[in-house]
């Protein structure tokens, strides 16, 4: 598959199969976002897979939707400000810019496995970080749900056209 077909193939999927990831899959999910390209190389990011099903359950209670409760796996995507870079000019931090490069990587890796994921940002960051025991540095971004898709999601992609996007 060319990257235009991948492009296009990749959904948020928001309804998963019990099924378990094999971990072959995971790792090579995130070598791809180990790769990933952030500003003056810092790779100012953090990521937790959860999969035990107790830290999994509490984590889910940070976004009310009732489809997260079908996903075996959530990947949390933190940044660390520590380690981000800031342009000099106005002291802007890059680390929503460079995980947000990350967690694509992840997104379309994952989509090229067969795999199914969505980018959750409305979520209850206090509950996350509880349950994930993060220092202060450590800003939770995104809660990525990852599985199989099931027969039930649905590959619904609307995006405006090139001209409306375009200067």
């Amino acid at each position: 598959m060319d990257f235009l077909d991948l492009v296009k193939t990749r959904y948020s999927v928001r309804s998963y199969e019990q099924k378990e990831i094999e971990s072959s899959k995971l790792d090579y999910i995130m070598e791809c976002v180990r790769l990933a390209p952030s500003a003056v190389n810092y790779q100012p990011w953090k990521f937790a897979i959860i999969t035990e099903p107790e830290r999994l359950a509490a984590l889910k209670t940070a976004y009310s939707r009732e489809w997260i409760q079908t996903a075996p796996c959530i990947i949390v995507a933190c940044a660390d400000h520590t380690q981000s870079w800031h342009r000099k000019v106005d002291n802007k931090d890059h680390a929503d810019v460079d995980l947000s490069i990350a967690i694509e990587h992840l997104c379309l890796a994952a989509a090229e496995q067969g795999l199914g994921t969505c980018w959750v940002c409305n979520f209850d960051v206090d509950t996350c970080r509880k349950v994930m025991q993060l220092p202060s540095h450590i800003e939770p971004i995104a809660l990525i749900p990852i599985g199989y898709p099931s027969e039930q999601a649905i590959p619904e992609k609307k995006r405006k056209t090139l001209e409306e996007i375009m200067l």
